[in-house]
């Protein structure tokens, strides 16, 4: 399908598409409140990420690998004495985020539409696959999309295979993530384009690789017609 068209075009999903990151840290305020005793919310944060990232290699990326994490955290920060009451609160809340209604970012519905006629449009998300989908289903852009790639992380070996199963001419990666999204991306031979969101997750800040060619930086989904339009 990709040889009808000179794009491939990938699309982030999580704040790129649709709110991700507030859920988590509304988890992690009440994560913080529920640990008050026993430690101060910085260093409970500073540790809780100390285990995500420790942890990627054993859980992946989403929402179960948080939970573990922060339960490991939990432990750690208590000296093992964490009440179960609390283990099972972040057990609800772990579970209560894996039930939450998808909510649309500005644009995103739209931008997908007006490039579908034009390029081959590629979902392309790391995370737990069975969330990944209820995401997907419940955002109604499925349909929209010519294929869904849902990895285990993404690096630049990840985009070249998808980019040349895809077989269009050009490529490029669309999303909020500098880590994820643009730098591996552009190291695969394709196009990065940021769109900037709030609450991106601290492990996914990277320095913006300004000067590359195949660099670009818009403030929202709406002026990405046009920038595709406008590439040589």
């Amino acid at each position: 399908m990709g040889q009808r068209y000179r794009w491939t075009i990938g699309f982030d999903a999580d704040d790129t598409l649709w709110h991700n990151e507030r859920f988590f840290q509304l988890t992690q305020a009440r994560f913080a409140e529920l640990l008050a005793d026993f430690t101060d919310p910085d260093a409970l944060s500073e540790t809780l990420m100390a285990a995500e990232r420790r942890n990627l290699g054993r859980y992946g990326f989403g929402v179960k690998g948080f939970v573990l994490s922060m339960i490991e955290t939990a432990i750690d920060v208590t000296d093992a004495k964490v009440p179960a009451t609390v283990i099972a609160e972040l057990i609800r809340a772990g579970q209560d985020m894996l039930e939450h209604p998808i909510e649309l970012l500005p644009h995103a519905a739209e931008a997908i539409g007006a490039l579908a006629p034009e390029a081959e449009i590629v979902l392309i998300t790391k995370g737990d696959l069975l969330d990944q989908e209820r995401k997907l289903a419940q955002s109604g852009l499925g349909d929209l999309f010519d294929a869904v790639e849902i990895v285990s992380d993404k690096t630049p070996d990840v985009y070249a295979r998808i980019f040349a199963r895809h077989g269009a001419t050009a490529a490029m990666m669309v999303g909020n993530s500098m880590r994820s999204d643009v730098l591996p991306a552009i190291e695969a031979g394709g196009w990065g384009v940021h769109v900037p969101h709030d609450l991106t997750w601290a492990y996914e800040h990277a320095e913006a690789p300004s000067t590359h060619p195949r660099f670009r930086e818009i403030e929202s989904l709406a002026a990405l017609p046009e920038l595709v339009a406008a590439l040589p």
